[in-house]
């Protein structure tokens, strides 16, 4: 297993990041339990200029804070006060960019996923989606600020299966409010992946 180096989540792209994360394997070690996905769906967010990102003119507050940090960090927040999000710092400190981490498939650790999510089969809407995969992960607002270079968070080169694969860009999902930022292709996927969230 090969986590990702600092240096890849430094560059200046995130838009190329987000595209380069899918295929790659996210892994958490929380409350002793040890689990691994394939990334299959990501949405790249753009600080300084993405009217759909919150730290858009690079606004700066307690929410946003760890996004200007360097990247390799993690951003999580909670959305409608129920679903926690997992997002990737990217870009170099003070470049607030981050790419959030949409659907995954499960790939080790099955069992802990459908314990933590009420499940009792394997089945995508398991894991496809932003606010179902963390909780079968167990990754809460407790983890903001995670360096994803440690051991409790962190991505990988995939160990599991060397595959071809077709990226779909396609617009991001339930941010009208963007304007004409919302039809930016900025969400990627791997083409005819189950795991992939039902838009």
């Amino acid at each position: 297993m090969k986590k990702l180096s600092r240096e890849f989540y430094l560059r200046s792209d995130v838009v190329q990041i987000a595209q380069d994360l899918l295929g790659k394997v996210l892994y958490s070690n929380i409350d002793g339990a040890i689990t691994a996905s394939k990334i299959v769906e990501t949405e790249a967010y753009c600080g300084a200029t993405d009217k759909a990102c919150h730290a858009h003119q690079n606004r700066f507050t307690q929410r946003t804070r760890i996004m200007f940090e360097e990247g390799g960090k993690a951003y999580i927040y909670l959305c409608y006060g129920m679903y926690h999000l997992f997002n990737v710092v990217t870009n170099t400190q003070g470049n607030a960019d981050a790419v959030l981490i949409r659907a995954i498939e499960p790939l080790e650790g099955i069992e802990t996923m459908l314990r933590r999510r009420n499940f009792e089969t394997l089945k995508p809407n398991l894991t496809a989606g932003p606010g179902v995969l963390t909780k079968a992960l167990g990754i809460t607002k407790d983890f903001y600020g995670e360096d994803l270079l440690g051991d409790t968070i962190w991505i990988a080169e995939n160990q599991f299966a060397k595959e071809n694969y077709e990226i779909v860009a396609t617009t991001r999902i339930g941010i009208a409010y963007a304007e004409e930022d919302a039809l930016l292709p900025w969400r990627f996927y791997i083409k005819a992946n189950p795991w992939v969230s039902k838009k």
